[in-house]
């Protein structure tokens, strides 16, 4: 794998990165609307936030 990503342009990984955060993002959100359905979109938010910047929450 390593190999295949020192073939990428720099903004070729930037881009995978991002996508790998977006997968991130979204799967977290899914996991606490899934654990705390009536909580508003706000809370979702602040919530996913807190989890991936420092693994909390």
């Amino acid at each position: 794998m390593a190999a295949v990503l020192r073939q990428k342009t720099e903004a070729e990984r930037l881009a995978i990165a991002f996508r790998m955060w977006s997968f991130a993002r979204d799967i977290t959100a899914r996991q606490v609307r899934s654990d705390c359905p009536d909580l508003p979109e706000s809370e979702v938010k602040r919530i996913v936030a807190g989890r991936l910047s420092h693994g909390a929450c």
